[in-house]
């Protein structure tokens, strides 16, 4: 599965609790594969930057490290990704999100995120 950047902080700090019972299940579970994007880390690494979010770190130091303690993969940004994102439809304005539903569409995962514009894709959500 993909994380939505969200979903991703949520679930490695102590808002564990806005999660869903099933997304927290499945986050729990150690057999799940969960993958984080490159845009994801690059939007925190914006967002951080301009104090929009704050981080126990620096994201240089604490996204990696939640990565490697939760067994996150990293789920780089190939040409394919870029081209489906840009013949998107607007129904989504956040171009982070966007690349998600792109990667998640090319790399056959669902998204797992709280966030019911993605699920207006044709993209599997869980949440």
């Amino acid at each position: 599965m993909l994380l939505d950047t969200h979903t991703f902080l949520w679930w490695v700090s102590k808002r564990g609790a806005r999660l869903s019972d099933r997304a927290r299940d499945l986050l729990s579970d150690g057999a799940n594969e969960a993958s984080l994007s490159i845009a994801s880390v690059w939007e925190m690494a914006i967002k951080a930057g301009a104090a929009r979010i704050e981080l126990p770190d620096v994201a240089e130091r604490y996204v990696p490290d939640r990565m490697r303690h939760h067994g996150f993969e990293l789920l780089a940004i190939e040409l394919p990704h870029v081209f489906r994102a840009g013949a998107l439809p607007r129904i989504h304005g956040d171009p982070f999100d966007r690349m998600l539903v792109a990667q998640a569409q090319i790399e056959g995962l669902p998204i797992l995120t709280a966030d019911p514009a993605i699920g207006r894709y044709d993209v599997e959500t869980i949440w």
